[in-house]
């Protein structure tokens, strides 16, 4: 594993990081807890520390019996919230100092911008592909990338969290149908060359037990910094 990079101490509380910098303009606070706006995410965050208070906040925050996803925050809530899941998974980076051989984005074969009117068919592709959490505006959190086939949208790809100096890269998902074909490797390299161009680095979070995702990002060039448990609870 790679966890000697001073620069990625920001993606210890990469859903905080985001909340309080890029994303802010995103986010809900109230005391010292933050969360995503509604149909954006329900990534939610608080102190390295939190005390009874600050659970107290993210729930008033939330709402009673609302979902709180609290994405690798090591902090465990107190017993009134109920668990929901608890899901073994990594964080992995980019290597520093090194770029994809594609120069940008859109130069990549067949890749195209998604934006809002495109939101339609990326949920319709969520449902089908089933990449994890995505609502009517997760697409608001950063670029989305799209590959069609007959004028379907058969893959995807986007930015999602931003700490400082970072860039997550989300939402990777093909159509059953169109797996195979290189889809997401021509996805995830036109989003490392976007993200490298404005003199950031990618990262990515993926579940352990998927170990086909894992051999692609290795194969693409990213490293594991450190295993990460994901956690969501209810509010009471």
């Amino acid at each position: 594993m790679v966890n000697r990079d001073g620069q990625a101490a920001a993606l210890d509380d990469p859903v905080g990081e985001s909340l309080r910098g890029h994303h802010a303009h995103l986010a809900r606070r109230l005391g010292r807890a933050a969360t995503y706006l509604p149909e954006v995410a329900t990534f939610s965050a608080v102190t390295a520390d939190p005390g009874p208070q600050e659970w107290a906040d993210l729930a008033q925050l939330l709402g009673r019996g609302e979902f709180a996803d609290m994405f690798s925050c090591a902090a465990i809530p107190p017993s009134d919230w109920q668990p929901v899941f608890v899901l073994e998974g990594r964080q992995m980076i980019w290597p520093g100092g090194s770029r994809p051989d594609h120069p940008h984005g859109e130069t990549v074969t067949g890749v195209v911008e998604l934006g809002a009117d495109s939101v339609p068919e990326m949920l319709d592709l969520v449902a089908r592909a089933q990449p994890g959490p995505f609502w009517p505006r997760t697409h608001e959190l950063g670029a989305y990338l799209g590959i069609h086939d007959n004028g379907t949208l058969v893959a995807m790809a986007g930015e999602r969290l931003r700490p400082p100096g970072w860039t997550e890269i989300s939402a990777v998902c093909t159509a059953p149908e169109a797996r195979g074909r290189g889809h997401a490797a021509r996805l995830i390299t036109a989003l490392v060359a976007r993200i490298a161009a404005r003199n950031e680095r990618p990262f990515l979070h993926v579940a352990e037990a998927n170990t086909d995702a894992i051999a692609l990002y290795e194969r693409l060039g990213f490293e594991t910094r450190k295993q990460v448990t994901f956690r969501g609870f209810r509010t009471p």
